[in-house]
């Protein structure tokens, strides 16, 4: 009697633990609340007389090399 309630309750527990399992999470909905009053303008502030100077480096924009091209090792000429 309860090997026949093993064999039954077994496979119907394992069903169940596969549902459960197998159950999509739903699919979370983000909103956004801000709108966009610049109108796509770039927005300016007044220097900060306590910001700390930042000094950028000057290194000049270089455009990629095309496929193929013999690749730059690194070196300046120095001629």
């Amino acid at each position: 009697m309860n090997s026949r309630l093993a064999a039954t309750a077994l496979p119907l527990a394992a069903a169940f633990a596969l549902a459960a399992c197998g159950a999509e999470p739903e699919e979370t909905a983000y909103e956004v609340d801000a709108t966009d009053e610049g109108g796509g303008e770039l927005i300016v502030t007044q220097p900060d007389p306590d910001a700390v100077p930042v000094d950028t480096p000057d290194t000049p924009m270089t455009n990629v090399p095309e496929e193929g091209a013999p690749a730059d090792n690194g070196q300046a000429d120095t001629e």
